[in-house]
């Protein structure tokens, strides 16, 4: 297949062509221009976009990251020649669907290509699904090393195991896979519906014989139930007479009690005659008894009562002051100003003392100085006097000074002048709460006699000069008189009633049938009846449920006969299955030791190109059954892996691979290369177009390169 051009509306391309030439087309574009995007548009073109696919964190979807900027549709057109034909491909969208809508037709003639349509494209064109192509004829910088693709890794199987791509082993493999699934995978298959099959029969089987089981022993426990219930029936037939008997006796005993009863009520109604009525009794013995209750209330109240509160002492030097606060702040303020005046004094001796001396040395100085004598005695004597007279004054002031402060100190004696006010508070304060307590103990003593008075009064209006314990003495007689009156009235009823029950209950009982060793009450002889009639029902019941279960399940013969054919199928299943096991035991031999042949004609093309892009210097390459590569340069005894190799080097590896792949893969298809080369050296460059140059004169090769180097060489 070779193209001649391609249009486009997709991503940033809007309405652009780019046409191509057999051979190698080499095509310089800075970064942005659209190379990758002319690339993912030819995959799409050939392939068609997943419209399922969903953008994720790491990548967007085709769909949405080639959306034509401008908002158009995306569109698109590839003219290219097809088995000796000229032919065009267009898609467009269609709606919602992005390139649902495939046109493919002869470029001159415009009559379609009925083979050829939206889903089998690229598979036709280029005759490898679209996963092989991306990974074996389309390579770019970022995707040069070989993938372990499935399609990829299938197709080179199908090479090896058939000899061409018809896929022939994977299909055999498929049906043998298919074949052995229909008989056994995991839970599924004709082997496990056949096994769950013979578990249904045989567990019906079991059930069978269990429902079987059953119903015998129901029909046991039927037969006892029967013996168990004429016992308890005639127990209590043997019941109901001895009840007729005691019956009798009672009825008479009752007669006796009636007239016994009507006596005792005669009696008590003559006692109540004179007596006051029980409503008036019951509200005198009310109203006595709640004044009792008030009157002991007092009497408790009265010893709980708190004492008058007792007086506080006054001390001695508060005696006969009224405001003893405002006294000690006075007193405070005194002392506090005494302080002060002393200390003026004090300062103001210190003061003459000072300028006696001052008056002493200016004598002595003057003296000195003229040798004259008069003034040394003169202002000696002057200095002498004047500390005399500030001596004198200090000793005046101190005595005054203390005489003034013993007055204060004996109006608080024992006390520091910092505590006068704060002692004189204390004193008032318990004097203050004193006349508190005293105001509330005389109101409280006053309103307690109030009420007892109060109380003593009611009492003498109510008992009419007769004392609380006769008024209540009196009235619990009468009413005592009134509750045996109406005790008297409710035995005669009682035994009235009793009388009319035993009459009417009596009823005439045959003696029981045969001998009653039961010794279960009435009441328990009824109930265990009711529980053994509906036993009896659960089991008529359980017994039908068994013997209808039973017929559902079949008859056992023919249970028996449908296991035994069952167990045969089974049988040849299992063979079949391990017969299917041991061919794909084989297949798979004979696909490991094809595979083992193939690797070597793989890795021997590479080594030939990447011998050629390194100058000589690679000469041995293996490719593993992976498709992992080692290879080792000129004087290097071992082998290494791609990874031990610079970037250059391991592009370079890989892309030889990545040709004799493509040789054996997509030999018609386009070879295209995206950047693969951006890391090539400018000799291994050369080398590399050389090997493009070759492979061009077979199929079309198409390199994307952002730089100038590749058209220059």
């Amino acid at each position: 297949m070779k193209i001649y051009s391609m249009t486009a509306t997709f991503g940033k391309l809007e309405h652009e062509t780019l046409t191509l030439q057999p051979g190698l087309n080499i095509i310089e574009a800075p970064n942005e221009w659209g190379k990758s995007t002319w690339c993912a548009f030819l995959v799409n073109m050939l392939y068609g976009i997943d419209a399922r696919a969903r953008s994720t964190a790491g990548a967007l979807a085709d769909k949405e990251r080639y959306a034509p900027w401008s908002g158009a549709p995306m569109t698109g057109r590839i003219d290219l020649n097809w088995n000796g034909k000229d032919i065009t491909i267009e898609r467009r969208t269609k709606g919602r669907l992005i390139f649902s809508d495939f046109q493919a037709y002869e470029t001159e003639t415009g009559l379609e290509i009925p083979e050829l349509n939206g889903a089998n494209c690229g598979q036709m064109l280029l005759g490898v699904e679209r996963s092989v192509f991306v990974r074996a004829g389309f390579l770019k910088l970022t995707d040069l090393p070989v993938t372990q693709d499935d399609a990829l890794r299938r197709r080179l199987n199908n090479l090896v195991t058939t000899g061409d791509e018809s896929g022939a082993g994977d299909k055999l493999a498929e049906t043998l896979k298919d074949l052995k699934n229909k008989c056994r995978y995991n839970k599924t298959g004709l082997l496990p519906q056949a096994e769950n099959e013979r578990d249904v029969l045989r567990a019906q089987l079991d059930d069978l014989y269990d429902l079987q089981k059953k119903a015998e022993n129901t029909k046991t426990q039927q037969k006892e139930l029967e013996d168990r219930i004429a016992d308890l029936e005639n127990h209590a037939a043997a019941l109901k007479y001895t009840a007729a008997l005691e019956n009798a006796t009672r009825t008479e005993a009752a007669l006796a009690a009636q007239a016994e009863a009507q006596k005792v009520l005669a009696e008590k109604e003559a006692a109540c005659t004179n007596l006051p009525a029980k409503a008036a009794a019951e509200q005198l013995a009310a109203q006595a008894q709640a004044l009792q209750d008030q009157w002991l209330d007092l009497q408790t109240e009265a010893a709980s009562l708190p004492q008058k509160p007792a007086e506080p002492a006054t001390p001695s030097h508060y005696s006969g002051i009224s405001d003893v606060v405002a006294v000690a702040e006075a007193d405070r303020a005194e002392q506090t100003a005494l302080e002060a005046n002393k200390k003026k004094q004090t300062g103001a001796v210190t003061v003459l003392m000072i300028l006696a001396a001052v008056l002493l040395a200016g004598a002595l100085a003057a003296g000195l100085g003229l040798s004259m004598m008069p003034v040394l005695i003169g202002g000696g004597a002057g200095a002498i006097a004047l500390t005399l007279g500030a001596i004198l004054f200090a000793i005046v002031r101190t005595n005054k000074f203390r005489t003034e402060m013993d007055v204060l100190y004996q109006r608080h004696p024992g006390l520091a002048p910092e505590a006068w006010v704060s002692d004189a508070q204390k004193y008032a304060e318990m004097l203050a709460a004193y006349q508190t307590a005293l105001a509330k103990w005389n109101a409280d003593n006053d309103a307690f006699e109030a009420r007892r008075s109060a109380v003593d009064a009611q009492i003498a209006k109510l008992g009419d000069g007769k004392g609380l314990k006769d008024i209540l003495l009196t009235c619990r007689q009468t009413l005592s008189a009134w509750d045996e009156l109406d005790t008297a009235r409710r035995d005669a009823q009682t035994a009235d009633a009793i009388l009319q029950a035993l009459k009417s209950s009596a009823q005439p009982a045959a003696k029981p049938t045969k001998p009653d060793d039961l010794t279960y009450s009435a009441q328990e002889t009824e109930q265990k009846l009711a529980e053994a009639r509906f036993t009896q029902r659960q089991l008529h019941l359980q017994l039908g449920q068994y013997l209808g279960q039973a017929e559902t399940l079949g008859q056992e013969s023919l249970l028996k006969a449908r296991l035994d054919t069952l167990n045969r199928r089974i049988a040849r299943l299992e063979d079949t299955y391990y017969a299917l096991e041991m061919a794909q035991d084989a297949l798979r031999e004979a696909t490991t030791s094809l595979q083992r042949r193939f690797a070597p004609r793989i890795a021997k093309r590479a080594q030939e190109l990447f011998g050629k892009l390194t100058g000589g210097r690679y000469q041995r390459l293996t490719l593993t059954e992976d498709f992992s590569v080692n290879a080792s340069a000129e004087n290097e005894d071992t082998m290494r892996s791609a990874q031990w190799r610079s970037d250059g080097t391991m592009d370079q590896l890989y892309l030889a691979l990545r040709l004799s792949v493509a040789e054996e893969l997509t030999p018609e298809a386009p070879l295209v290369l995206d950047d693969a080369l951006v890391r090539f050296d400018d000799v291994r460059l050369a080398k590399a177009l050389e090997i493009l140059r070759e492979t061009a004169e077979n199929k079309q090769v198409i390199l994307f390169t952002c730089q100038g180097r590749e058209k220059n060489m």
